[in-house]
């Protein structure tokens, strides 16, 4: 597992460093979607979707964690079922969904929006339709297997996404989720950093990025959800945030 955080680490310092050469106009630039946007375009007057809030009344944020499950996810899972608190979990195939799938079945049973983060990592934008498919495919097919249902999210590696990729995810009925807030939790083992980079960062209707893979983001997160509760905020997961809006496939969601 050290092992494999560190490859991810790496890349993912590798294409900080890329999108910084090209000032951002190398980092997925695509039209998005934002919750706000999701909610308006519903029907008017239209319920919430699911349980209690309404975000387009409360000032909703979603917590989403990338490339679990590890051997940090149930002291995770323990912090949100303690502090009751919804969150996304974008899972890895390879060497996660296949090493721990009780903690799959886990998160759906407690909650939890469980949604796909491909299969090995690989860079969608770099790799052939058929690979594309199999990276997207292959983790959903696996969740629905453990949990019985079949995701209806993903977020693609690096978040690096364009046209080509939109029009496979929506074959696959799959809508893609990028973020507003991110700690780099890969770049420090730093609990204090990673929550001090959080809260700097978070608004209303914000998805923050987290990594439960790294040792330093699990202690971070009772320390994030009392700062954010304090300032009002409410934790959802992803789908109802865009509630009483629909993720739709082969859409981006950004805010």
């Amino acid at each position: 597992m050290r092992g494999r955080a560190r490859r991810l680490r790496l890349s993912a310092v590798a294409s900080a460093a890329t999108c910084l050469a090209l000032a951002l106009s190398g980092c997925a630039q695509v039209d998005t979607t934002s919750p706000s946007s999701a909610r308006a375009e519903a029907a008017h007057g239209a319920p919430a979707r699911f349980g209690t809030v309404d975000c387009r009344e409360a000032k909703c944020i979603a917590l989403t964690f990338d490339a679990g499950p590890s051997e940090n996810s149930p002291r995770l899972l323990d912090i949100l079922k303690e502090k009751r608190v919804p969150a996304t979990f974008f899972l890895l195939g390879k060497r996660h969904i296949d090493t721990y799938p009780e903690l799959v079945k886990r998160m759906a049973a407690e909650g939890h929006e469980v949604a796909s983060h491909t299969w090995d990592h690989k860079i969608l934008t770099r790799i052939p339709d058929a690979r594309i498919r199999e990276e997207l495919k292959r983790p959903d097919d696996a969740i629905q297997r453990l949990t019985g249902r079949k995701p209806t999210l993903m977020r693609p590696p690096q978040g690096r996404t364009d046209a080509h990729v939109h029009k496979i995810a929506k074959e696959l009925g799959l809508a893609e989720v990028l973020w507003s807030v991110t700690a780099k939790d890969y770049t420090t083992d730093d609990s204090a950093l990673i929550t001090q980079r959080v809260l700097d960062q978070a608004s209303r209707d914000g998805i923050i990025l987290l990594h439960d893979i790294y040792k330093g983001t699990v202690p971070a997160v009772p320390g994030i959800i009392d700062a954010l509760k304090a300032r009002g905020y409410v934790f959802v997961t992803v789908p109802q945030l865009l509630a009483p809006g629909r993720a739709e496939p082969g859409k981006v969601y950004r805010p």
